[in-house]
């Protein structure tokens, strides 16, 4: 009897669940970003997300290029091959690994960084705009929290409770 009405229950609507909620808001900003970074830099969002990783955490494997970036490792390597063409990045082999390659900003390279990351600002204050400086800290907060939540999850352990 309690299968039966557990199978009739009607599930929770779609845009309830706070995942779908928070891929359709990464997906309304994604676009308007995307948008702003081809208008202004002609750069594409994944190229503009590495040159922002690499200026920010240089030097960067491409496997850390992609984590930095929240890409996958073919976007990331696509996006910075793009980047090096440009004369924006610069690939050299890593003294680390003699297979692998590390990618630092040229000199032409960091004044776009500067002005990408200015773009970038300026889309978080439009975007987080309708919120006040209290609520921002604790979204803020409440974020952190649920990536050190997901990332604990990925490596098979709990994240410490606050």
């Amino acid at each position: 009897m309690v299968r039966a009405m557990a199978a009739e229950a009607t599930p929770p609507a779609l845009q309830d669940f706070l995942t779908w909620r928070l891929h359709r808001l990464a997906k309304l900003t994604d676009r308007q970003s995307s948008d702003a970074y081809a208008n202004v830099f002609g750069l594409g969002v994944g190229e503009a997300r590495c040159l922002a990783a690499i200026g920010q955490f240089a030097p960067l494997s491409v496997k850390d290029l992609a984590a930095r970036a929240n890409l996958d490792k073919g976007q990331a390597s696509r996006a910075a091959q793009m980047l090096v063409d440009r004369a924006l990045v610069l690939k050299s082999a890593s003294e680390a690994d003699a297979r692998g390659v590390v990618l630092t900003l040229t000199r032409s390279g960091r004044p776009l960084w500067r002005k990408v990351m200015q773009l970038i600002e300026q889309r978080n204050a439009d975007i987080f705009g309708c919120l006040s400086s209290a609520e921002q800290r604790q979204l803020a907060a409440v974020i952190d929290r649920l990536i050190a939540h997901a990332d604990a999850r990925l490596e098979g352990s709990s994240p410490a409770a606050p």
